[in-house]
């Protein structure tokens, strides 16, 4: 129960100093799951009001000129158009409002109608990148669905690419297994065995499915992933930091302590540091 608490209450570290001093992705940790105790349905996230919400806060001229888009998109007969219309509202919620949720959204439409593996990937590769860091429950299974959606489509194009199946299994995890679905923490898990069975070697899976034990509280599993990773890839920050979270689950005060002192050396930033020590002390 005390292993349970502490990672709860702790609610894993947020790696903030990794992401700026490196520039990389690095996941945002949300309590653990309890073993046993039913998790609510994550709530639901309506696109419709988010769109029109984020409409409304532009000029008039702006919406005169994304409601001629939109409706160029519905009344297209011709695929190609319907794709062109796509890109420019993308672009436009990109480069003119800054949403990057609803310019991600756009591509990957455009990307559905294209149904090319590469423009597939691409999208999908988008989401899955910022569901990562996403902080809204709601929103964070609305992409992850959109991200599945695209691999899914993407695997269909080529079924012997490893890489997208390591981010379908992503998609699983960091979407609503990481605010508690179990079950969509062991589908990610499934996806990413099949992998690591063909090829140990592929550390982004072995990564992935290291995150996806601490997630459903199977520690020990957890460990023995992640310390492949990170004798493979000893720089690997985000592998480190959820070494140290695996350790203190399982009770390994020692190790648990070890590991935070490591990323904190390694991170070299205040803020970071300052995360770590609250974790070291509910260790303690």
């Amino acid at each position: 129960m005390k292993k349970q608490q502490f990672i709860l209450t702790g609610a894993g570290i947020l790696l903030i100093a990794s992401l700026l001093i490196f520039g990389t992705t690095v996941t945002k940790k949300e309590e653990s799951p309890i073993s046993g105790v039913e998790k609510p349905l994550s709530p639901k996230f309506n696109f419709t009001t988010y769109l029109q919400s984020a409409k409304q806060k532009l000029p008039v001229a702006q919406q005169t000129y994304l409601d001629n888009l939109e409706n160029g998109v519905k009344r297209g007969d011709v695929k190609e158009q319907q794709i062109k219309a796509y890109n420019q509202l993308g672009i436009f919620w990109k480069d003119s409002a800054h949403e990057h949720d609803l310019y991600n959204y756009y591509i990957a439409e455009a990307a559905k109608l294209v149904n090319s593996e590469k423009n597939l990937t691409f999208a999908a590769q988008l989401i899955l990148k910022d569901l990562r860091n996403e902080e809204d429950i709601a929103k964070r299974g609305w992409k992850a669905e959109q991200a599945i959606e695209l691999f899914e489509k993407s695997i269909e194009l080529n079924p012997s690419n490893d890489s997208l199946k390591v981010g379908l299994g992503s998609c699983y995890i960091f979407g609503k297994g990481m605010v508690g679905d179990a079950q969509e923490t062991m589908k990610g898990i499934q996806q990413l065995l099949q992998v690591v069975k063909r090829d140990s070697f592929n550390m982004q899976a072995q990564l992935v499915l290291g995150i996806g034990g601490v997630i459903s509280t199977q520690y020990e599993k957890a460990v023995d992933r992640l310390q492949i990773v990170v004798k493979n890839e000893p720089s690997n920050i985000e592998a480190i930091s959820w070494l140290a979270d695996a350790y203190a689950g399982k009770g390994d005060k020692s190790n648990a302590l070890k590991w935070y002192e490591i990323s904190k050396r390694m991170i070299n930033n205040p803020a970071y540091s300052k995360e770590v020590d609250d974790r070291i002390k509910m260790l303690k």
